[in-house]
């Protein structure tokens, strides 16, 4: 009988903090920014450098964003995956992607098209999608 007790206490403890965490992952205020800060080219390819400001509250372990890169013309270029890995809570971060065999001036708008993963305390989590807020620095238009 004792134990009983003990096994429903802690199923109702485990309870508690799932919920908890899927609040905290759904209630954030924060917003996860991205910005286009600069676009350089180099050896051949047209370099994209953002910056990424979490200010969402939560460490994000992994964030992988399906990208469509457009021409001056507006025809799609390529359709492909970048990973801005870890982007931890108040604490910017860099990341640069090449995009091989073009340079900035072919390039007219870059569209962040969805989340493809975003991993918040080792599980998926809709955290990337719901607060993204993007912006560009450059002439070059980033979309969302």
């Amino acid at each position: 009988m004792f134990s009983s007790r003990i096994l429903a206490a802690a199923a109702f403890c485990a309870s508690l903090s799932s919920t908890a965490l899927a609040q905290s992952d759904t209630k954030q205020d924060g917003k996860l920014f991205v910005e286009l800060y600069a676009v350089q080219d180099v050896t051949g390819s047209c370099r994209l450098t953002f910056l990424a400001k979490n200010e969402t509250g939560l460490t994000i372990d992994g964030a992988v964003f399906e990208t469509v890169v457009f021409d001056a013309e507006g025809g799609v270029v390529t359709l492909s995956l970048f990973d801005f890995r870890d982007l931890p809570a108040n604490r910017p971060r860099v990341r640069q992607f090449d995009l091989p065999n073009r340079t900035c001036a072919e390039v007219g708008q870059v569209l962040i098209n969805g989340t493809n993963s975003c991993l918040v305390d080792g599980a998926e989590s809709q955290v990337c999608g719901k607060t993204l807020s993007l912006s560009s620095r450059v002439a070059m238009e980033l979309l969302g």
